[in-house]
């Protein structure tokens, strides 16, 4: 193979275990003078380890043969610092034929500066080998390691391969297959989500920051960048750069970054996008390690800014820095050892338990101000502008083991990574609660595309009910849920109780319970309108001790003889008593927020846990109740398990598979369909194709009667009129005059003879194929009003069994299926089986573009698949699948 074949696709920029980042490629011969200064910088004991013998400097010999590899049989990694390599990973395949024994394994071995010992390297050059290496037809690694390199015995054992081990003459024989296991995948995820939130976290718990661009002028953004730092009085030194001034608002300026005498963690860029390059190269030599830069004027304006903005974030990660932005409004966070608002928003949040990651700056100043005036109090905040490099993924990875945040919150105008954000998501899920607002439903702007992808709105749908995300409509109802859920507990169940001193707004709080599909845990409640601060609190102590309620709203209207503060305390009161599990929505003197009296001052000084939260109206109240009940039913459900059914043969469906030639995308034959289809156990109703009506009798009698007959053409077979159909054929004559009628319908005389199946309900079942996520399950009923409704409903790959039993059940018409009006309630454990069988078959099988099962005839017999269409095609990039690696810049990720 020619060296100079390159791999491209190989080519990753990788997060480190400490947070820091370096780009990982294919060695190539012009590497060969930096392999050579690489070499130099190892200590002795390093290349004794490395070459079991002292090897002080490398022969021209070995240095050609080391930098020139064929990328096939033998292949090395360079992971690089700037223009430094730092580690090298290879592997050589061993002696033997392709495809047999000895030909299907290499020998794998790495080295890694001494510097950058106990960064990951190696773990991560081991993903990366065994991605290509299996690319390439490999199956199995070997590797000698002197038994006292204990730390490389290590990154071997704790990869997450059935690894096994012989000792001869002080070397440790290791051997594996290279095939991903569910703890290799495990064990590199959990290594992902720490490396990730170690990126996060130096970026917003910075010892020392640089404002590039910091300006004496009150108008520039380099001016309030340095007053709101300063403002916040963050804990650490704060270096204004500014070529031209020798202070800033009374703080000593250094014309260059450079020229500063200390280290600077983070930088904040602001100064104009042409000037951006300087600056970024001045960042480089200096060592920072984060850069939020709040210039505009990148992607957003074109093909030329966006190409500025790939090159800022590929040099930062190849320098070992993350990036926020460009046209970020910046970041914060409110702990007390921090006190960080690197933001152009005036002000440094109260300090709360909730994280807010968007993408709009201008947004983002609305956001906090709203924040503010609801007093919902903030744990951290990122707004990462055009997302170059840092993402909302990265912010769920930092916020899953952040101890200072328990709810996490979201404006997604795009997605980057929907696959992976879907998998953190879940993830994180359980633990604590996110909310979600995707904007851009009907369009995506220029802007917004430069990174992100295009994703259907079933999708984004499907994504956020596997998620457990709740998904809201507008800020406002992101803000109402938010407050429940940072001041109150989850509800246990979904019944209400309703308290409060008016009838007419007690119903309709209890009217729109009922509409959400909440249940009522009595009558509301009304104390009356003249009744006091005590029974008003007794009624409330009343409704919270009912065994019977799982959830409390509380709606107030104050009389005019008695002020409304002292309803407040004593609602406060009972509130406060120990042991009160229940939360409480209320709708309290028409306040929008956390009124002062029902305030429980949290360590910042904002409302905290036990604050009860206040809605304007009483709908908006019950609404965001919903909305958390809905969640916590998530929460507390069986998470499932990821299932395999019994008799798949998936190594024959490859070889069905790959015997078709694909160029571009083709549905398969009826017989190629039906034979892929039972590779993986779901059997399609017997039939056969005929092309005469002797051929239809002859047929008939071998399937047995009674049998249908089915026009070939799709638009007579599928119409809701069932006129390309005929059922119920129980004889000879019968069969001759359908023939006869469907063969005249259309040009096409090859008609479908297939053996009845068992009466029942109509559903379709499909595989779809989404740019983004991969593949999507589908299921719903089949019929006219299912398909002008859309009632379907969709989940992505892979699907635990708990996935499945919620598909089948998701639809609106699904209670049919379940005994509506005391019919027969059809097979649901059938049903849920074949929808496993269509997710293995996507898994496998990422050719399969499309595939749809309809009718699929559901009854207590089971369910019989009675036509299927597979449509192949070339397969998809899947991202978020194979080894650990951040986006390209402007990329999914």
């Amino acid at each position: 193979m020619d060296p100079f074949d390159y791999p491209r696709h190989w080519e990753a920029d990788v997060v480190l275990s400490d947070g820091g980042t370096v780009h990982l490629r294919p060695i190539t011969p012009d590497d060969a003078e930096k392999l050579l200064a690489f070499h130099g910088r190892l200590s002795e004991r390093t290349r004794y380890y490395r070459y079991f013998g002292p090897y002080p400097r490398m022969p021209k010999r070995d240095l050609e043969r080391f930098s020139t590899v064929d990328h096939a049989d033998r292949v090395a990694f360079t992971a690089l610092l700037g223009d430094d390599i730092v580690a090298v990973g290879r592997y050589d395949r061993l002696g033997g034929a392709p495809g047999s024994a000895g030909g299907n394994s290499a020998e794998v071995a790495f080295v890694v500066e001494d510097a950058h010992q106990g960064r990951g390297l190696g773990s991560i050059l081991l993903e990366h080998l065994a991605a290509a290496a299996r690319e390439r037809g490999l199956s199995r690694f070997t590797a000698e390691v002197l038994a006292e390199n204990g730390q490389m015995v290590r990154i071997f054992r704790d990869a997450g391969y059935g690894v096994s081990r012989a000792f001869e003459e002080g070397v440790v024989h290791l051997e594996f297959d290279i095939d991903p296991t569910e703890e290799s995948v495990e064990v590199a995820r959990a290594r992902e989500q720490a490396a990730e939130a170690r990126s996060v976290h130096n970026l917003l718990h910075p010892r020392s920051i640089a404002v590039i661009g910091a300006s004496t002028d009150r108008t520039k953004i380099g001016h309030a960048v340095l007053t709101h730092l300063l403002a916040a009085d963050f804990a650490g030194p704060v270096y204004p750069v500014n070529a031209e001034h020798r202070s800033v608002r009374g703080v000593r300026a250094y014309p260059s970054v450079l020229e500063i005498p200390d280290d600077v963690d983070l930088a904040v860029v602001a100064v104009p996008a042409a000037g951006v390059d300087e600056v970024m190269d001045a960042c480089l030599a200096k060592g920072v390690k984060a850069l939020v830069v709040v210039t505009s004027g990148f992607g957003e304006t074109g093909p030329g800014g966006l190409s500025a903005e790939r090159r800022l974030a590929a040099e930062a990660r190849a320098h070992g820095m993350r990036v926020v932005g460009p046209n970020a409004l910046g970041v914060l966070n409110t702990d007390a050892g921090v006190r960080l608002n690197a933001t152009l928003a005036p002000d440094l949040p109260a300090r709360g338990r909730t994280g807010f990651f968007c993408q709009s700056g201008a947004l983002g100043t609305a956001i906090l101000a709203t924040a503010a005036d609801r007093g919902l109090g903030l744990s951290t905040f990122v707004s990462a502008g055009n997302r170059s490099d840092v993402s909302g993924n990265d912010l769920l990875q930092y916020w899953e083991t952040d101890p200072a945040t328990d709810v996490v919150l979201l404006y997604l105008e795009s997605f980057g990574n929907p696959r992976k954000f879907a998998r953190l998501a879940r993830r994180l899920g359980r633990t604590k609660p996110i909310v979600a607002v995707k904007s851009g439903r009907h369009a995506v702007t220029p802007a917004l595309a430069a990174t992100s992808v295009p994703v259907d709105e079933s999708s984004v749908q499907a994504l956020f009910e596997q998620a457990g995300v709740i998904r809201v409509e507008s800020l406002a109802q992101l803000f109402d849920t938010a407050l429940l859920l940072a001041h109150q507990p989850l509800p246990a169940g979904p019944r209400v109780a309703v308290v409060g001193n008016s009838t007419a707004i007690g119903l309709l709080a209890a009217d729109t319970a009922l509409a959400q599909g909440l249940e009522l845990a009595g009558e509301p409640v009304d104390v009356g309108a003249q009744a006091g601060p005590e029974a008003f609190a007794a009624a409330v102590k009343e409704a919270l001790d009912n065994p019977e309620a799982d959830a409390l709203v509380v709606v107030f209207v104050p009389p005019l003889a008695v002020p409304g503060t002292s309803f407040a305390r004593a609602l406060r009161e009972v509130v406060e008593q120990g042991g009160r599990t229940k939360p409480i929505a209320s709708t309290f003197l028409a306040v929008e927020g956390v009124p002062a009296e029902l305030a429980v001052p949290g360590p910042g000084g904002a409302p905290g846990r036990g604050s009860v939260p206040s809605y304007p109206s009483p709908e908006r109240a019950v609404l965001a109740l919903a909305r958390v009940t809905r969640y916590a039913r998530w929460r507390s459900a069986p998470q499932g398990t990821f299932v395999r059914p019994d008799g798949i043969d998936a190594e024959a469906a490859h070889a069905i598979v790959e015997a078709q030639r694909l160029d571009g995308e083709r549905p398969l034959d009826d017989e190629t369909a039906e034979r892929l289809l039972a590779c993986y156990g779901v059997q399609v109703v017997p039939f056969r194709v005929v092309t005469s009506a002797d051929d239809a009798v002859r047929a008939a009698g071998e399937l047995g009667y009674p049998v249908a007959m089915k026009s070939t053409d799709d638009r007579l077979r599928h119409r809701t009129d069932l006129v390309g159909v005929r059922l119920d054929l129980s004889g000879e004559e019968a069969v001759r005059t359908a023939y006869g009628m469907l063969a005249g319908m259309s040009d096409r005389s090859d008609l479908y003879v297939q053996r009845m199946a068992p009466k029942g309900i109509s559903c379709v079942l499909g595989l779809q194929d989404d740019p983004s996520f991969g593949t999507l399950v589908s299921f719903g009923l089949s019929g006219l009003v299912s398909d002008l409704l859309g009632d379907r409903a969709y989940r992505a790959v892979p699907l635990t069994d708990a996935d499945a039993a919620a598909v089948v059940r998701a639809p609106k018409a699904a209670p049919l299926l379940a005994g509506y009006r005391g019919d027969e309630p059809a097979d649901l454990a059938a049903l849920q089986d074949l929808v496993l069988r269509l997710a293995a078959l996507a898994e496998d099988l990422p050719e399969v573009r499309e595939l749809s099962l309809e009718p699929v005839l559901a009854s207590a017999a089971g369910a019989y698949v009675s036509s299927a269409r597979v449509t192949l095609g070339p397969p998809p990039y899947r991202h978020d699948t194979g080894p650990r690696r951040l986006r390209s810049p402007g990329g999914a990720r």
